[in-house]
């Protein structure tokens, strides 16, 4: 096993400065554990909610040699907090939100069993009763239920069970058996099924008509096999239901939606379920779960309602609010305090932001590490600091070949990148032909550098900053979202891009590319004998092939298919950036 200390090294140029009194410090007070970004770890009102632990008395080296690791053994690291992933949903107007509830009616409660009655229907006519009887006298029928609402039992006489609970029938039916034969008699009921009704569904759905079903379906039944509330025009909160004209029942689906509470009601032959239209509404979109636009009961709601059913990131700071009001159009950006006291009205639009500054970043470290892989830390920490406190095994790690992982550097590349194909786009897409066998080559390469650009533009630039061999790598500020790599210790060499078997192999110590290439069937007929790049583990690229190292990638340009010069030299720049960015061999075909 392994021994597990710092780093002392990352390259073979020493550093002889270390961290200073101040960052000893600064670490001592303000190292915290994270899972995620943390970012509101330190805002005020939330320090009792997300614990920070200050680590204490961390022990740094007097004189750190390079970019120095912490020891593992020390017990004295940085720690870890959990991490909520909470969906940022981009600002969007009315038009792009969705009404809350939109996806409610997609066929579900169509398939509401039919023959299912619950314990709370009530025996109506029509219904179909199955009794049986034993001991003194035996009885095995089934009774329908007249319109007067009796059973007729032999022997016993009719029985009163309209509007009985269906939980209640057996004991209605029993104690009208037992007042006639008031000995050995056993009785046993249950109901067999229930009269189908017909109701109308009207208004403001997307199918309007007479649906049959059992009385004991849902309101969302009878709804859903209408398709649904409009959801441009529909209300889901004025639903109606009317009986011989007369209201007897009003529904709001947002008590469904947001609470699962759903109208208890038993349906009768010819009522009318009437959607109304759609009312006021509020938009909401930023830091929520919910971004879509909320219908309002009545003419206004508060912030803390709307908040309430937009569930907001605990990182929510801000509420920025906009809309009319008498006419005059206005917009205010609210501390989310401020905001849950303010009223909202039809047509407001809300955007929920995270937007307290913090003197915290949160960075990660992958690779061939130990302890843990996020941290907390002080805006102002530097590589050399971060690294004291992140401890490996040296046996295991090729810690003096550390690279840094940094968003701000991919998009930049991404964005370079971008520019040569959009230049590439305009320069050889769109350029004219003189003649018809002009027009003609044209037209292939313009379909080859089409599907070139598409695949080009799906390549995900790594961000990397070589900070091997760099006597000033300690003294780099970090960002937030950096990612330290630690390589892994091995001795193989990969070898990928135009040759025939892309595959790793054993390193041996004095063979130069070419032999490595050998190995893996030779160069295809697609690659560039010349252009071969190496990339070391540390993220440096050399296009001198000789000095071939473990863990080195060998990457086999290919050759460009073209007799233009200019584009030739075009494409190779753009095969060449997507190699070094992302370790990626583009593919002409």
């Amino acid at each position: 096993m392994g021994t597990q200390e710092p780093i002392t090294e990352i390259s073979r140029s020493h550093s002889t400065s270390g961290p200073g009194r101040s960052a000893r410090k600064r670490l001592r007070e303000s190292f915290v554990l994270a899972k995620g970004r943390g970012l509101r770890s330190l805002l005020p009102g939330v320090m009792s909610a997300l614990l920070l632990f200050v680590l204490a008395g961390i022990p740094l080296p007097a004189s750190a040699q390079g970019l120095g690791m912490g020891d593992a053994t020390s017990g004295k690291q940085p720690q870890q907090q959990a991490q909520e992933a909470v969906p940022s949903q981009p600002e969007s107007g009315e038009d792009e939100l969705r009404p809350f509830g939109y996806n409610l009616f997609t066929g579900g409660f169509r398939k509401e069993q039919e023959r299912g009655i619950n314990p709370d229907y009530r025996i109506s006519e029509g219904d179909q009763i199955a009794l049986r009887i034993w001991g003194t006298v035996t009885i095995n029928d089934i009774l329908v239920v007249d319109p007067q609402g009796n059973v007729f039992i032999p022997n016993v006489g009719p029985v009163k069970v309209a509007g009985v609970r269906n939980a209640d029938l057996n004991t209605v039916v029993n104690t009208a058996v037992r007042n006639i034969y008031t000995s050995n008699v056993n009785v046993y009921t249950s109901l067999n099924s229930s009269q189908p009704v017909a109701v109308f569904v009207t208004g403001f759905v997307l199918s309007p008509g007479r649906y049959t079903g059992i009385a004991s379906n849902s309101i969302l039944y009878f709804i859903d096999n209408a398709g649904g509330v409009d959801p441009q025009k529909g209300s889901y909160r004025d639903i109606r239901i009317l009986r011989g004209g007369q209201e007897v029942h009003k529904a709001d689906l947002y008590e469904f939606l947001l609470k699962g509470k759903i109208p208890i009601l038993q349906f009768r032959d010819d009522d009318t379920i009437i959607v109304g239209p759609r009312g006021g509404a509020v938009g909401a979109s930023g830091e929520i779960r919910n971004a879509y636009r909320f219908e309002l009961s009545g003419s206004q709601i508060t912030g803390r309602d709307l908040s309430d059913m937009a569930r907001t990131s605990p990182a929510v700071s801000h509420v920025q609010v906009s809309g009319t009001r008498k006419s005059i159009p206005f917009s205010s950006y609210l501390t989310f305090e401020e905001f849950t006291r303010v009223d909202l009205f039809d047509g407001d639009q809300v955007v929920f932001a995270a937007d307290e500054k913090t003197d915290m970043i949160t960075i990660r470290v992958d690779g061939a590490h130990l302890g843990p892989s996020q941290y907390v830390v002080p805006n102002n920490t530097t590589l050399g600091e971060m690294l004291d406190h992140v401890p490996v095994n040296k046996e295991l790690a090729m810690h003096e070949l550390i690279s840094l992982r940094r968003v701000s550097v991919a998009e930049r590349q991404k964005q370079t990148l971008e520019e040569s194909l959009h230049r590439l786009e305009n320069t050889y897409l769109l350029a004219s032909s003189a003649t018809d066998e002009e027009a003609k080559i044209r037209s292939q390469e313009a379909a080859m550098l089409s599907d070139f650009v598409k695949r080009a533009r799906e390549v995900e630039m790594k961000g990397l900053v070589v900070v091997a061999n760099n006597d000033n790598a300690r003294k780099m500020l970090l960002e937030d979202g950096d990612v330290i790599f630690v390589p892994r210790r091995t001795g193989a060499v990969l070898v990928s891009g135009e040759v025939l078997i892309a595959q790793a192999h054993v390193f041996k110590k004095g063979d130069d590319a070419e032999e490595y290439i050998n190995r893996s069937g030779g160069f295809t007929d697609q690659a560039d004998p010349k252009k071969i790049i190496l990339v070391r583990p540390s993220g440096e690229v050399e296009t001198d092939s000789g000095d071939v190292r473990p863990g080195d990638e060998i990457l086999v340009l290919p050759k460009v298919p073209t007799k233009n010069l200019q584009l030739a030299a075009t494409l190779t720049d753009i095969i060449y950036k997507i190699a070094v960015s992302s370790a990626v061999v583009m593919q002409m075909y």
